[in-house]
């Protein structure tokens, strides 16, 4: 049979823990130096720690190295990757191709830093040794069902979180506007900030808005397209997350890949044994810029951020009336004292602690800025996040 891996992000071995008890097949996680997160980097000794825990589960270890590198930097390169390995990884992630020409015993996927988004492009990597291959996010269904038909590498794309304006690892523009590069580990995010639209005449149309900020990936309702097209790996943005997304997001992915996968018998997940959540996972209730499938059918309108670069979290309502110390929403709401919530005033995101509610009336801890018809969010659920981190 055919396996299917769901794959996690892992911060440390807390969060690899989490992602593995969560129903993880696979996580990924940095080594000390050349990952394309630089804070989340870790010594060998923890990358061991992972790989014992999770390879009592049939759970395999990525580790990620894809930075582009300096000449001088290659020694020290293949010494970490030698180090991985021994440490009991199963693949090193990797952009740059002088990690190919280093007969490393260790399957190599080709991170999506390479940017691979042509059947052409798959096809030469798999021929060149790379046993897998890490899609560009902003593929079509169309064009991923092109790439897995041209290539016998496996294929694996990212189905949920953060998206980059850019084409992945072909964005130059944090290393533009400062001394930091994407490419190698440490992007500034200018993406995320505001940024004005005007004409060549002078002429400003937009102010201050974030203009390159687009929201987060969630495909969890099209895992069965991408298992018909070929995809063999699911993979969950966020090695900078906490733990609670982790659980969160990795239990609600493990729901909807088993659900595609009993329609399918041909198929099975890559590891062992069962997870059952104590809670009912829902990932709009963990980071969220608000969901989007991208351009998964197609180029279209829909995936921007203008707002805010931040979390929005669920929307809950539209306010129908306000007082001095509260407001009413149009319907009744789950809300609880100690719950955040946000919403836009003036083109920003504003947000506020729930002091009371009860139905549809919420008493915030500030009602600066909240007016008839404000859409309200809930970007901190505090009895969800209690019941995580229990």
């Amino acid at each position: 049979m055919k396996t299917v891996e769901l794959l996690a992000p892992a911060k440390d071995y807390l969060s690899a823990v989490a992602a593995v008890d969560s129903g993880a097949d696979a996580v990924y996680i940095g080594g000390a130096r050349f990952g394309a997160r630089q804070a989340a980097g870790n010594d060998v000794g923890e990358i061991a720690r992972v790989a014992d825990y999770a390879h009592r589960f049939g759970v395999r270890v990525h580790a990620t190295l894809n930075t582009l590198l300096w000449d001088s930097e290659l020694e020290d390169a293949e010494a970490q990757a030698r180090e991985l390995i021994a440490a009991g990884v199963d693949a090193l992630i990797v952009q740059d191709m002088a990690l190919r020409r280093m007969n490393l015993p260790v399957e190599l996927h080709a991170s999506t830093q390479v940017s691979v988004r042509t059947p052409a492009m798959a096809r030469f990597l798999g021929e060149a040794g790379f046993a897998r291959v890490i899609l560009e996010r902003a593929l079509s269904l169309d064009e991923i069902r092109a790439v897995c038909a041209a290539t016998d590498a496996e294929v694996e794309c990212f189905v949920h979180g953060a998206i980059c304006v850019g084409y992945s690892g072909r964005c130059f523009l944090s290393r533009s506007v400062s001394g930091r590069s994407g490419n190698r580990g440490a992007c500034s995010q200018p993406c995320r900030l505001p940024w004005d639209l005007t004409d060549g005449a002078g002429h400003t149309y937009l102010k201050s808005r974030h203009l390159l900020s687009v929201r987060d990936m969630n495909l969890s309702q099209r895992i069965g397209d991408l298992l018909d097209a070929g995809v063999t790996s699911f993979k969950i943005e966020g090695r900078l997350k906490d733990v609670n997304y982790i659980r969160n997001v990795v239990a609600a992915y493990r729901q909807a890949v088993d659900q595609a996968l009993a329609a399918r018998p041909g198929l099975r997940r890559s590891s062992v044994g069962e997870s059952i959540p104590d809670f009912a996972p829902d990932p709009s209730k963990s980071f969220t810029r608000g969901e989007s499938q991208f351009f998964f059918d197609g180029r279209r309108a829909g995936v921007a951020s203008f707002d805010t670069p931040k979390s929005v979290g669920e929307r809950i309502g539209r306010v129908a009336q306000v007082g001095p110390k509260g407001f009413r929403l149009e319907r009744p709401a789950d809300l609880a004292p100690g719950d955040g919530i946000c919403f836009v005033r003036d083109g920003e995101l504003v947000g506020t602690h729930v002091n009371a509610a009860e139905g549809p009336r919420v008493e915030p801890n500030r009602m600066d800025g909240i007016a008839p018809g404000t859409e309200i969010f809930r970007n901190y659920d505090h009895r969800f996040n209690k019941l995580l981190s229990a």
